[in-house]
């Protein structure tokens, strides 16, 4: 399932940013603006740091980073949604959840917000929670990527086990970007529990052709095979399956059976 506004665009000014006091003309409202305005920006930038060294893999120094953003603005919603990326990307989920929700709360009626909580829920196997996060993300007009949420709700479906609402949201999804990845897989799962075993095939191989390989849809494709009695083909997944990751659940679920 898939994040909105992980990837801010990082494009960083290294010019200074001027963070003293405002002048001694003027109004009091105005320098009032002007300093918040300039710690809104000192934000922006430690954001975007943090954000570059996450993708670098250096999450301690991004960590100090966010933690610089959110003091200089506690209201800055791309902060909070980067150090939530980062805590669930350390396995703390307490703290994630909490950044999660807390941009949620500063831009209530946000897509982008709304979808990544829903995300975070839903993988947490809060099912019906997620879907309202869904359902609020798909209500926000201004929100540039619904087939993202479209594509996070029907996998979210699927997990719970509704397949027929599961398959409807994926058709919308795939409808708005045909190229989603995720929404292909989910489909052909969907498809497979439905009994549909040769459209379930059709979607994974369109997966296929632009996912990276992964655990879950290699045991899918040896299932889809077997249930089109097509045995070589299901060997051929179950011995790449154990070939590339010898340690997934996968893998090791077909030693268990013989």
């Amino acid at each position: 399932m898939s994040l909105d506004r992980l990837l801010l665009g990082v494009s960083i000014a290294l010019a200074a940013l001027a963070l003293g006091g405002c002048g001694k003309s003027g109004s009091s409202p105005v320098r009032k603006e002007s300093a918040q305005t300039q710690k809104t920006e000192a934000a922006r930038i430690h954001t975007e740091l943090g954000q570059k060294y996450l993708q670098q893999g250096k999450a301690e120094v991004a960590l100090e980073k966010l933690q610089k953003a959110l003091q200089f603005d506690p209201d800055y919603v791309n902060a909070h949604t980067v150090i939530a990326v980062l805590y669930e990307s350390i396995n703390d989920l307490p703290k994630a959840e909490e950044h999660y929700r807390r941009a949620v709360e500063l831009k209530p009626k946000g897509g982008a917000e709304n979808n990544n909580y829903g995300r975070f829920l839903c993988e947490r196997g809060r099912y019906d929670d997620a879907q309202a996060y869904f359902t609020k993300a798909l209500a926000d007009p201004f929100y540039d990527t619904p087939a993202l949420a479209m594509s996070n709700a029907g996998t979210c479906l699927a997990r719970a086990g509704k397949t027929d609402a599961a398959e409807k949201m994926l058709r919308e999804a795939l409808a708005l970007n045909g190229h989603d990845a995720s929404a292909l897989l989910a489909m052909g799962s969907v498809l497979y529990a439905k009994g549909d075993y040769f459209n379930a095939r059709g979607f994974l191989q369109r997966y296929e052709s632009i996912g990276a390989p992964q655990p879950a849809a290699l045991m899918l494709g040896r299932n889809i095979e077997l249930q089109l009695k097509n045995a070589a083909g299901a060997s051929e997944y179950s011995r790449k399956l154990i070939r590339d990751f010898p340690k997934s659940a996968e893998a090791l679920s077909l030693g268990s059976k013989g």
